[in-house]
């Protein structure tokens, strides 16, 4: 289950005259709310983390631990913070990137054209003000436009690059503007032509989902659980992961299918509508799914095809989550343009989730690392859309509270291809007046310490910090990717290695030896040697992966990296107050006052001792430069970059003291373009700003550099 629903919600409240314009050029407004910018930057570095981290579950290990529903709330509360304070949107915020970075295991492969996400409306009104918004903000027209439906498969976005007709690479999603190669797995679907039918293109990019009916998960999960290994949670989690294999023979044996929708690079095509470019890929030979593609007229069509699709939803041999609606016309596609994740002519028209109807037989108790103590449904097990669910989130006592829920209440679940499922309703006329109120605990279920709850928090915590519980998670935090990096140990090695004595503490990672991981079950000579290997690299990552690893509250990937930046010591760090602290850009007073609790806790000061002991010696940051060569300039970077990636290149302008930002605005001092910069860079000579390649860039940085 989850720890983040332990975690503290942003609770700024946002003005209306806020939301629209991102002031309200009032003071006291500001000061009535008792919402000011340092709050408001705390809030969004814990949605940025939080969203990040959720990203890479989804789309990197294939483990979402919450609903599509829970992350588009929590999508929107940022966007919304970010609409009310304009300067907190960074390059690295997840409104500005789709999807998550590619794993290492695979190569990388840049997309020539960035693979966008899609804005989701989820009403038939969310749809009406989208029409009414780009017929009459951007096109200044009146009459109706024509769209295209399309079925939104619940599956995983792939490209495939054609070069003379033959498929050279094929690569997933990623972070948008970068995938993993995935060609050898690709190539063993047979949906998908190895080389193309004539007439075809020089240089061709397709975009299509990859994904598994539902019969055939069915069938692979009944495989998996014979094998004694872990079923699928869903066909998406089934088809990411099967993409994602490193023996391209297991993904064979998978049954995955692909439909085209739509195409990156086109060499020398020239198409009216969206729709001809689809047959014309069907005539090449590509799988698409042309029969439940349709041309709608005007907004009344598009909410006319969404509810005959509803009703057919369910008797559909493969899972689909929604419609995608898309404006035809090409030009006009091009006239509207793209947001920085977004395109301006599409959207995602989701459909409601399912419920069911059971009962709450009982409620666990989970500890998270940081003593947030969370409350779990255990229910009648009852079959939501495919899927048998016994638990459910219940989120905080807060939640417990606003639904009136108690033990033996009927209630409503809701599962809409998640993982998780939500109680979203009490049936309060069935009850018999045997139901039991659900009161928040007084004492620790994991250690029987003491439970405590801030009357600013909806979380009561424990606050025996020697929990074991809450031992158990803090070190499956700091072994974790996006911390210390310790590839081999799970959270079957930690358990293990805690029951047996050897690990009380994460500075006791550092002293085991062979003898200490023999001890383990199937623990042999190279595994014992890799694992040991693996502790040892750990001892010199960079400080922000250290910072982050601690579990410090309110301390994420970026507020870390921020720090990391700033102080170049984990001591340098310690000796700041928390008065010094608030003063950085994006610290708020939370995170100061957590940071100022944290070193002091002489606990924690014997931690941080023992880890120096074991020569875990930090790597400091790249430092920004506050006098650089572009302090106070706003780059944008796009397109594809040959001599680096487009991180790497955003990273160096904040390194010699500029902002990377994701669109192009009047403030934009430089736009540097590469092949396929598209929409950003029209807009950018029409603005005026001046246009770098990314020769000219290098040049221009290298004297930074050097400086």
């Amino acid at each position: 289950m989850l720890d983040l629903y332990g975690e503290d919600r942003c609770a700024i409240k946002i003005h209306p005259e806020q939301r629209q314009t991102g002031t309200t050029g009032q003071e006291d407004m500001l000061s009535t709310n008792q919402t000011d910018r340092t709050e408001a930057a705390a809030c969004h570095a814990r949605l940025c983390a939080e969203l990040h981290r959720h990203n890479r579950l989804y789309h990197v290990l294939d483990r979402p631990e919450i609903s599509d529903a829970e992350y588009d709330r929590l999508f929107r509360e940022l966007v919304e913070l970010e609409n009310a304070w304009p300067e907190l949107t960074t390059p690295d915020s997840p409104s500005q990137k789709v999807g998550a970075a590619p794993a290492e295991k695979f190569s990388p492969v840049p997309h020539a054209v960035p693979m966008l996400s899609l804005k989701n409306v989820k009403s038939a009104e969310e749809f009406l003000d989208f029409d009414t918004s780009i017929r009459k903000n951007f096109l200044a027209r009146e009459d109706a436009i024509d769209y295209v439906c399309e079925m939104k498969l619940d599956g995983v976005a792939v490209e495939l690059t054609y070069k003379q007709g033959i498929l050279t690479v094929a690569s997933t999603r990623g972070d948008g503007s970068t995938g993993e190669d995935i060609t050898e797995n690709i190539r063993t679907l047979a949906s998908v032509p190895p080389t193309l039918a004539p007439p075809f293109p020089p240089l061709l990019d397709v975009r299509g989902e990859v994904y598994i009916d539902l019969k055939d998960f069915q069938q692979l999960n009944r495989d998996q659980e014979d094998a004694g290994e872990r079923s699928f949670a869903n066909p998406r989690n089934a088809a990411a992961g099967s993409l994602r294999q490193l023996n391209s023979a297991v993904t064979a044996r998978r049954s995955l299918k692909i439909f085209c929708y739509g195409t990156g690079r086109w060499q020398n095509g020239r198409h009216h509508s969206h729709l001809e470019s689809l047959q014309q890929l069907a005539n090449m030979g590509l799988r698409v799914n042309l029969e439940e593609t349709v041309s709608v007229r005007g907004a009344e069509g598009v909410l006319d095809h969404y509810r005959k699709l509803l009703t057919r939803r369910d008797a559909l041999p493969f899972e689909i989550d929604g419609m995608v609606v898309k404006v035809n016309t090409l030009d006009l596609q091009q006239e509207l343009g793209t947001l920085s994740r977004t395109p301006r002519w599409a959207v995602a028209f989701k459909f409601p989730p399912r419920q069911e109807e059971t009962v709450l037989e009982g409620i666990g108790l989970q500890v998270g690392r940081t003593g947030a103590i969370t409350p779990v449904a255990h229910l009648k097990p009852v079959n939501v859309s495919g899927v048998t669910v016994s638990r459910a989130s219940l989120h905080n006592w807060d939640e417990i509270a606003r639904l009136d829920i108690r033990v033996g209440d009927h209630v409503v679940v809701e599962r809409a291809g998640d993982v998780i499922p939500d109680v979203v309703k009490v049936l309060v006329e069935r009850r018999t007046g045997t139901e039991q109120p659900i009161a928040i605990p007084t004492v620790c279920p994991e250690c029987a310490g003491p439970v405590r709850k801030a009357e600013t928090e909806v979380i009561p915590r424990c606050t025996n910090s020697h929990c074991p519980a809450q031992t158990i998670e803090r070190i499956k935090h700091f072994v974790s990717r996006n911390a210390m990096d310790i590839d081999g140990l799970g959270e079957k090695q930690i358990l293990q290695l805690i029951a047996l004595g050897k690990v009380k503490t994460v500075a006791d990672l550092y002293r085991l030896d062979k003898e200490d991981l023999f001890a383990m079950e199937r623990m042999g000579e190279v595994l014992a040697e890799k694992l040991l290997q693996s502790i040892a690299q750990s001892k010199s990552r960079p400080l922000s992966r250290l910072l982050f690893g601690l579990g410090i509250r309110h301390v994420g990937i970026h507020t870390a990296k921020i720090l990391a930046k700033r102080f170049t010591s984990l001591g340098a760090l310690a000796q700041a107050d928390a008065d010094s602290l608030i003063k950085i850009h994006e610290i708020g007073g939370k995170v100061a006052e957590s940071l100022a609790d944290f070193f002091a806790d002489p606990v924690q000061g014997q931690l941080l001792e023992q880890l120096r002991e074991q020569g875990v010696n930090p790597t400091e940051e790249a430092v920004v430069q506050q006098n650089g060569l572009l302090t106070g300039k706003i780059l944008v970077i796009t397109g594809a970059l040959e001599q680096m990636s487009r991180k790497e290149a955003e990273d160096l302008v904040e390194r010699l003291g500029g902002r990377a930002a994701g669109s192009v605005s009047k403030k934009t001092d430089y736009l540097v373009a590469g092949p396929g910069a598209g929409s950003k860079l029209d807009k950018a000579q029409k603005l005026g700003v001046s246009i770098l390649s990314e020769e000219d860039f290098l040049q221009m940085t290298q004297r930074g550099e050097d400086a």
